[in-house]
């Protein structure tokens, strides 16, 4: 088998950590691999299948003689390195937003659209983590009709927003049961014992960023350009794992139990549907693994006959960035 020289862009953070973990629980055909990442950071030590691997500085040269660069660094890192990543020959799959909707960069759920990741110039993006736990719970029932409308409501958890976002999260509920003070740095309000209804920046709409990627990436993933989306962007109080209720319409009608068969049968989902054992998808049961749960599968009251309506959880930190992100590098060695 052909092995493949790899590095992560950004190794030291949450997302570049958790790429190190599943390139070797998938036993990826490494040849070589770089950890990069900013000056601050190099010359740490990172623990990758048994062996201790030293941080190294991302630089342009850093990316000569490398076949594929996962990408976990924000924005302007990423536009900042995809030139030299490009040069060297790399293709670069990005978790960042940077070029998910350019023409000419594919935009990949391996589980949807496998096909458009062998399209690329030298980039290939990776959705947004609630898009890609939203996309994969109702992939199986796009396949049965083209999904005309969804409304998505996200309930994201704090490791959404990085490891900061885990660690103010312990520190407040410490302090809320110790009597102390709730220190915000991270998120705007407190967020133990609290819900924040806005990720993301606003836009003229009233819509955030956040919110509107879940429409906008959408459209390109199912190859569905007049998909309409209308979503709301929640941050709540818990460690990992996205929960998502969507209520959709598609062109026929679907019934409950022809939706229920296709997702227990779809790639990445695990049906969770039994209300009368109380059995339904929970961050707690999501976490620290790849499959999205999908469950409380109904009729949407609103719209009886094309209408269906939906609730899923995944973990966003795998699935919804570094496990789709050595997904789309494993469609590469194939």
């Amino acid at each position: 088998m052909k092995k493949y020289n790899v590095a992560v862009l950004g190794a030291t953070g949450a997302v570049g950590r958790e790429m190190l973990k599943v390139l070797a629980e998938r036993n990826f055909p490494i040849n070589t691999l770089k950890c990069l990442a900013s000056p601050r950071s190099v010359g740490s030590k990172i623990n990758f299948a048994g062996q201790e691997l030293t941080v190294e500085l991302a630089c342009d040269e850093a990316f000569e003689g490398m076949d594929i660069v996962l990408g976990a660094v924000d924005n302007k890192y990423a536009k900042q390195f995809a030139p030299a990543i490009k040069a060297a020959g790399a293709v670069f799959v990005d978790n960042s937003s940077a070029f998910r909707l350019c023409d000419d960069v594919p935009l990949v759920i391996p589980e949807i659209n496998p096909e458009d990741a062998l399209k690329n110039n030298g980039i290939i993006a990776n959705p947004n983590c609630s898009t890609i736990i939203a996309l994969v719970a109702v992939n199986a029932i796009k396949e049965l009709s083209p999904i005309k409308t969804i409304v998505a409501s996200t309930y994201q958890a704090v490791s959404g927003a990085g490891a900061e976002g885990l660690i103010e999260l312990e520190n407040q509920a410490k302090a809320y049961v110790n009597g102390g003070e709730m220190v915000k740095n991270v998120f705007p309000y407190q967020i133990a014992f609290n819900l924040i209804p806005q990720i993301g920046g606003f836009g003229e709409n009233g819509y955030t960023s956040e919110e509107m990627k879940m429409q906008n990436e959408g459209r390109k993933i199912l190859h569905l350009p007049e998909l309409k989306v209308n979503c709301t962007c929640v941050r709540v109080p818990v460690m990992r794992s996205h929960s998502i209720s969507i209520a959709l319409t598609t062109e026929r009608s679907i019934s409950v139990e022809e939706a229920k068969a296709a997702i227990a049968s779809a790639k990445g989902c695990k049906l969770v549907d039994d209300p009368e054992t109380k059995a339904y998808p929970m961050p707690l049961d999501t976490s620290d693994q790849d499959l999205v749960y999908v469950g409380r599968i109904r009729r949407d009251l609103t719209n009886e006959e094309f209408g269906l309506t939906l609730w899923c959880c995944g973990d966003q930190v795998r699935k919804g960035a570094a496990t789709n992100a050595v997904q789309i590098a494993e469609l590469l060695t194939k």
